[in-house]
């Protein structure tokens, strides 16, 4: 069941406990009130209080940004700031971002939003960038487009069938996982890139991990990322970044990255 931001807030949690696979008992029973009350909560006859929509939408695990949608729905104010990375109240997360950003060099990392909008990176991230066709690098940049176009990195990513695999299972988690139309339509967009095609599987007892394996100048480089995201968020902005880190998964491509570092 989907239901629209403008949809009833009983509405919208009931599609969120179906999205969630669960039946009213068993959320009545891990939110702690009675299936009686939950249903006439779900279909308009019970106003529920700010207090019970923060309540059902944190034992759902709704996003932030959608929790402010349910309290607009209710009649009350959103419970959940929404700045920007570069506003004031966030510059202690800004700064933190960019120390790990600098701390990574000489490899290469990113900050992305769920969407995968690109909202930062350090100079070693340019490597994946220096072949892709300008209208992808214009504002706002996404990431997925930029790794799966095929004017993009896909053409240089030596394992695209893999890596792509990789991305488009994250980002279907995030489908199913939040209510945003923008991340559905991103879905339909890239999974309809070419590249997907692949003659074999790989071996999964011979990677502990999906590789990156990129080629840049006549060399294949192989990375491992690491995806790291703030605990306890109470902004949306901050409970929707993400730092991506690409750690070189061979000595080979460590020098080469460590040979290129400015000095």
């Amino acid at each position: 069941m989907t239901a629209s931001l403008s949809s009833p807030v009983g509405t919208q949690l009931r599609a969120w406990r179906e999205r969630r696979r669960l039946s009213q008992l068993e959320l009545a029973i891990e939110a702690d009130v009675s299936t009686r009350h939950l249903s006439f909560v779900e279909t308009g006859r019970s106003r529920p209080s700010r207090e019970m929509v923060l309540h059902l939408a944190e034992r759902l695990d709704v996003p932030l940004r959608d929790r402010n949608h349910l309290l607009l729905a209710a009649g009350y104010a959103p419970a959940f700031r929404e700045g920007g990375l570069d506003s004031p109240p966030l510059a202690p997360v800004a700064a933190a971002v960019r120390q790990v950003l600098k701390g990574h060099e000489p490899y290469p990392a990113v900050v992305h939003n769920v969407r995968g909008d690109l909202l930062d990176a350090n100079a070693s991230a340019g490597l994946f960038l220096s072949t892709v066709a300008p209208h992808l690098l214009r504002p706002p940049v996404n990431t997925l487009r930029v790794s799966l176009h095929p004017e993009g990195m896909a053409p240089r990513i030596v394992n695209l069938p893999q890596w792509r695999r990789h991305l488009l299972d994250r980002l279907r988690r995030h489908v199913a996982g939040t209510a945003d139309p923008a991340i559905s339509a991103l879905y339909e967009e890239v999974a309809a890139y070419p590249g997907g095609e692949s003659a074999e599987e790989p071996d999964p007892g011979t990677e502990v991990a999906v590789p990156l394996v990129y080629r840049h100048d006549g060399r294949e480089l192989r990375f491992v990322s690491i995806v790291a995201t703030f605990g306890a968020p109470l902004d949306v902005t901050v409970s929707e970044l993400a730092i991506e880190a690409f750690y070189p998964a061979d000595e080979e491509t460590a020098k080469v990255l460590r040979d290129q570092a400015p000095v």
